[in-house]
């Protein structure tokens, strides 16, 4: 564990990437009306700075996905990180492709994945990166025949480390057989907690790196969220967090939150981080950014510690909530 720019350094996995515990989320910057996870309108320039704002304050990767705006958010990291792609770690994935019909599948064959990171690269401007995470499980493809290709990219100097992205217990131990595996990105906040039953553990017993996605559950757990006043296309408005049905349920988390961060003269965003950051097995947490004040409150919650009591009181108000 080491300390730069006062943000506090950990080691991912087995790699020697030493990370900030939190890092900058791209899929809300990747919003544009052709991709169907759309967050309402997203100006390039406020992305840019958004970013290089982060990295100023000393946070040190970045996670995309060719995914994330179908190239978009890439295409912006790889503007964002023009003469300071030394002070940053990139980290980006491969296999989620559009199925023509407004969707996506995945699609995680060796000839893709080495397609795809080709196309990351020229988005990226860049001569590799840190990290390639295979986006999603794909039924159709062997794990072994993907990993295989990952680890090849590896041995070719496109990418650095090879992590794996919502995946189980069951592929991970698979590919470590062929490879291995530094990271497991999952979807993890207070209101996600499965894979603490089974995956958080084997990920901690197999020396794997957590970064955890959602923090913020797409932002329902954030201070002044108004589901009302979102754009009308934004497919937060079709979550089932914005469901009448679980509206009563996620409020009372939001107030013990909010109850808590008042008490370190905080915000319900530190106090989510603090939260996630407090779990063992939790590597680095991916916080969306969409301008330069949300980047600026991404790093509130590193030193913020929460008590027992205020642990205990946070779970008691999740009960029942997934």
């Amino acid at each position: 564990m080491t300390t730069m720019n006062g943000l506090e350094r950990v080691r991912l996995g087995k790699s020697n990437l030493d990370i900030t515990r939190v890092g900058i989320g791209t899929a809300p910057i990747g919003s544009s009306p052709n991709w169907h996870v759309y967050w309402g309108p997203q100006d390039e320039q406020t992305a840019i700075k958004a970013i290089r704002k982060a990295v100023d304050i000393g946070v040190n990767w970045i996670d995309t996905a060719p995914f994330y705006g179908w190239g978009r958010a890439e295409t912006i990291v790889g503007k964002a990180i023009q003469g300071r792609r030394d002070q940053v770690f990139i980290f980006t994935k491969c296999g989620t492709l559009p199925d023509g019909k407004e969707g996506d599948i995945e699609d995680n064959s060796a000839p893709t994945i080495k397609r795809e990171i080709g196309e990351s690269l020229r988005r990226l401007q860049t001569g590799h990166v840190d990290l390639l995470q295979i986006h999603d499980p794909d039924p159709r493809i062997p794990i072994e025949e993907s990993w295989k290709a990952v680890h090849e990219l590896v041995r070719e100097g496109k990418v650095r480390y090879a992590g794996l992205s919502n995946h189980p217990a069951d592929l991970a131990k698979r590919a470590m057989r062929i490879g291995p595996v530094v990271s497991n990105q999952l979807e993890y906040n207070p209101l996600e907690r499965k894979i603490e039953k089974e995956l958080l553990p084997f990920c901690r017993g197999n020396g794997i790196g957590v970064l955890g996605w959602g923090s913020l559950a797409e932002g329902f757990l954030t201070d002044n969220f108004d589901l009302d006043k979102l754009d009308p296309n934004d497919f937060r408005r079709r979550h089932k967090y914005g469901q009448p049905e679980n509206f009563s349920r996620i409020m009372k988390v939001r107030n013990v939150f909010s109850r808590i961060a008042a008490a370190h003269r905080g915000t319900m965003v530190d106090t989510v981080i603090a939260w996630e950051l407090a779990q063992p097995g939790i590597t680095g947490a991916i916080i969306g950014i969409r301008n330069e004040k949300e980047a600026e409150q991404m790093v509130g919650g590193l030193n913020m510690r929460l008590s027992r009591q205020e642990l205990d009181a946070i779970d008691t108000s999740m009960q029942n909530t997934e």
